[in-house]
């Protein structure tokens, strides 16, 4: 929260940054822009690649993908709009469009879309502690509905509710993982505000802290748009499952989680496009969860071909949008 501790003196109201000159506001638009250039001349390749793949895959599934790819974007742009509620409707759906397409096009990924999605923020207004929270608080629903879908679907391939490989660590790992992750979090709010001194003052802290109490805030008072973080993730695992279809694959539904949610922390080097990043973790870890190599290279192909220009498109044209 803003406002300081009771009987500490008065609340402090969040004050905006002084808005950049026109100069600096053109020279950071066009550097953006060049970066999501560079990062599309660089896609072109993998596009071919992923082309050649679909010339042999069912169409029926391939279409599914991007039917599904679409309806991933469109949940995002319901839990964003519920996290800014005080945007108007369609600049709203503009910055998060233009955020996914900055978190498909920039070399730092989730991060350069915060960084981008803040800056947009910053112009239509937006004071700058309510950007930093509110930003960090979806952000954190974001990844708290992955982590729980990688222990959920650790429970499934331990209990044997899903298909997979055998052996007790191919289960328990995500599973530990994810219990200690959460277990973190909810700790971590309540370890900051006891503590004192240089710790609990720092900017990453009060950053991480507020954004999780937002998030918490946010499932205390649960809205229908909460949804949107559920499907933003669940349709994108679906793009990837129709483009494992697509090659004549039908993965169990925990190898496909696992392999979706670990493999994408490749996504974290900063690659722009997270080109040949990407695909190397989510076949690296659904072929170690059985998947076949040959089918698995062709879908991931395929996967991030339709995660990537769809996301980017809707982005660019977003940006336009705001403009």
């Amino acid at each position: 929260m803003s406002a300081v501790a009771a009987g500490s003196g008065p609340a402090v109201e969040p004050r905006a940054l002084p808005r950049p000159h026109p100069l600096a506001r053109r020279l950071i638009t066009l550097a953006v822009l060049l970066v999501a250039l560079i990062t599309l001349v660089l896609a072109v390749p993998g596009l071919r690649g992923a082309l050649a793949d679909m010339r042999h895959a069912q169409a029926g599934w391939l279409a599914l993908a991007v039917v599904l790819e679409l309806a991933s974007c469109a949940s995002f742009v319901v839990v964003f709009r519920h996290f800014f509620a005080g945007l108007e409707p369609g600049r709203a759906r503009a910055l998060a469009w233009t955020e996914m397409g900055s978190g498909a096009l920039l070399p730092t990924g989730g991060a350069g879309a915060l960084a981008v999605g803040g800056w947009l923020m910053h112009q239509e207004g937006l004071p700058t502690d309510q950007i930093v929270r509110r930003s960090s608080g979806l952000f954190f629903l974001s990844s708290a509905v992955s982590v729980a879908a990688m222990g959920t679907a650790g429970v499934l391939l331990g209990t044997g509710l899903s298909a997979g490989p055998g052996g007790a660590l191919a289960w328990a790992l995500p599973l530990s993982g994810a219990i200690a992750v959460i277990g973190a979090a909810l700790a971590l709010p309540p370890i900051a505000r006891r503590s004192s001194g240089r710790l609990a003052a720092s900017v990453p802290v009060r950053t991480v802290t507020g954004g999780i109490t937002e998030a918490l805030r946010a499932l205390r008072h649960p809205s229908w748009r909460l949804a949107g973080a559920v499907g933003y993730l669940a349709f994108d695992i679906a793009v990837l499952y129709a483009a494992l279809r697509a090659v004549h694959f039908q993965a169990p539904i925990a190898v496909l989680v696992l392999g979706y949610v670990i493999g994408y922390l490749g996504n974290l080097i900063p690659v722009p496009g997270s080109i040949g990043v990407l695909e190397g973790g989510l076949a690296a870890v659904l072929v170690l969860y059985g998947a076949p190599v040959a089918e698995t290279a062709a879908a991931v192909l395929i996967y991030h071909a339709v995660a990537f220009w769809i996301p980017s498109l809707g982005g660019l044209l977003g940006y336009r949008l705001l403009r």
